[in-house]
């Protein structure tokens, strides 16, 4: 199926009827700081379940009405109806009447392999091809048949992109260390700071080391500069690139070489970067750290998630839950930004990761039918591990003029099984103590005589929890966020997959490179794209000698 998304779908978020129903409601919201109002029978009650993973909402503040509005929001914007036709392979990178992509949007089909009956057969099928030639790759790692010339295995695997071919697959990579195959290491380069490679490199057995470049164009051009620079490292310590390198770009690129790769892994139009980390963006990399069964522990956690996510009743659907209450927050209480605080160290990048999901995803102000939107879009997203937090910004979030509603993400029991009983509890025991005491005290505050000392309270935030931090659930966990943004981006009426803003910096960036070059060949730079403020701004900053 590639037909597109009909217009009737793309309703106007402010055209909605629910939204006023809404509107009235924020009026009132929900009193969290009120006596008794965060009974056992609340919180028992505002818990929603799938793949796993348990989200606890009764810190939110709504009740039974805004529930039944958001509910109401959903079936009338039709978001659920969206989701299935995105899974089926409808064009829904556009914007009608301008030009635009016009992709499908199909990072769903990459863990549609379980299926018996995949809703987009053909990316579905392309995927498991894939897949197939990464067992094969890790079967000869692991049995001795790809060996370096000196007939030594390889242990290193430097993956080199930028953007979503590297927040992603490093969030997962550094989630998942616990199960990493000893004996197998992975570095990232992603900035094109020199100063990245470099540190990287040092050290690195280059005999032992495979390399790992990701882009879907083979244009990318920050990727492609690390790319020589570690190429040319690997020249200089007297080794042959192409017996080193791997690449994972779009077929028939310029990257697409066997002349230059060892092995080539393809990753499809229809999969955006920042939703490209169960593709072989991450799963080439996480293939050789953790083995192809790990691998397919990720998919299967985020196919329970991305099934999950069709469930029309939003109280049975984390995903849709998440992502209206957040519309909630966002559109009707006037919350401009939300904290995702993981309680795993583990976790450390996943926040990065969410910033470029949900910020170049729904950073938009033109709807799907062009018009300028008249409500707001994404929030700024931000977040840190805990409890590290808590000695950091927390003092903002529990006695800040700014309301920002808080994302939890906790775990009953710790990835390694080594702990330490001291004062009569255990490590674990006092992190998930802290993460749960932190939701109380910004759910209910404190009163006090004393105002620097008084908690205001009523600060939303909501708790995703599962048993451990396993292959299996962070799938899941990476799959509930996808499906939150792109649920918000549907009830927003705004295309969540493409990242237009990007675009204008780069063509600028372009212009002053070619004035460095011009400078450094000792002329004038008079070029199409010259832009009189660059060179100034160059002059200024003290980039460029005053001979020219």
């Amino acid at each position: 199926m590639t037909d597109t998304v009909p217009v009737g779908l793309c309703r106007d978020f402010d055209r909605l009827a629910a939204t006023g129903v809404l509107q009235r409601l924020a009026e009132h919201p929900f009193d969290l700081t009120a006596p008794a109002a965060l009974t056992p029978e609340r919180i028992s009650r505002y818990r929603s379940s799938a793949a796993g993973l348990d989200l606890l909402y009764a810190t939110q503040r709504i009740d039974e009405a805004t529930l039944d509005a958001l509910q109401s929001l959903a079936d009338e914007s039709r978001v659920v109806e969206q989701f299935f036709l995105m899974r089926q392979g409808a064009v829904l990178n556009r914007i009608e009447g301008f030009a635009s992509e016009n992709r499908q949007v199909l990072h769903t089909a990459c863990r549609d392999l379980f299926a018996e009956a995949p809703l987009a057969p053909a990316a579905t099928a392309q995927a498991r091809a894939e897949l197939a030639k990464l067992r094969t790759f890790l079967a000869e790692l692991d049995n001795g048949q790809l060996v370096n010339a000196a007939g030594a295995p390889f242990t290193e695997l430097v993956h080199v992109g930028i953007g979503g071919s590297d927040l992603g697959p490093r969030a997962l990579y550094l989630a998942l260390a616990a199960f990493a195959t000893p004996g197998r290491r992975v570095h990232f380069i992603s900035n094109v700071d020199p100063d990245d490679a470099a540190a990287v490199l040092a050290g690195l057995d280059l005999s032992r080391t495979l390399v790992n470049v990701v882009s879907k164009s083979g244009t990318t051009l920050e990727t492609l500069t690390n790319e020589e620079l570690v190429r040319q490292a690997f020249v200089a310590a007297g080794l042959a690139p192409e017996r080193h390198f791997l690449a994972v770009t779009g077929q028939g690129s310029p990257m697409d070489n066997p002349a230059r790769y060892l092995r080539s892994f393809y990753m499809f139009d229809y999969i955006g970067g920042r939703y490209s980390a169960t593709s072989m963006v991450g799963a080439v990399m996480l293939g050789f750290a953790l083995g192809d069964e790990q691998v397919v522990e990720i998919l299967r956690g985020a196919h329970a998630m991305d099934l999950a996510a069709a469930e029309p009743a939003i109280r049975h659907n984390p995903a849709l839950l998440l992502a209206l209450l957040g519309i909630w927050n966002r559109n009707f209480l006037g919350c401009d930004t939300v904290a995702v605080l993981p309680y795993s160290q583990a976790l450390v990048r996943f926040a990065a990761h969410l910033q470029q999901l949900d910020m170049e995803s729904n950073g938009k102000s033109v709807s799907r039918g062009g018009r300028e939107l008249a409500w707001q879009s994404g929030p700024v997203l931000w977040g840190e591990p805990g409890t590290n937090g808590q000695h950091a910004f927390y003092q903002l979030l529990h006695q800040g003029t700014t309301i920002v509603p808080t994302e939890f993400i906790g775990f009953r029991q710790n990835q390694l099984d080594k702990d330490l009983l001291l004062q009569g509890t255990t490590s674990q025991e006092k992190l998930v103590a802290n993460l749960l005491a932190q939701i109380l005290a910004l759910a209910t505050g404190q009163p006090h005589e004393n105002p620097n000392q008084r908690f205001a309270g009523n600060r939303p935030s909501a708790l995703l929890i599962a048993d451990r931090l396993t292959p299996y659930a962070m799938g899941a966990l990476l799959a509930l966020y996808e499906a939150k943004v792109v649920f918000q981006g549907f009830l927003w009426n705004i295309n969540s997959f493409d990242q237009e803003g990007v675009q204008l910096g780069k063509k600028l960036a372009n212009g002053l490179l070619a004035h460095f070059s011009a400078h450094r060949q000792n002329f004038l730079y008079n070029g199409s794209e010259a832009d009189p403020r660059g060179w100034a701004l160059l002059k200024a900053a003290g980039l460029l000698d005053e001979h020219v």
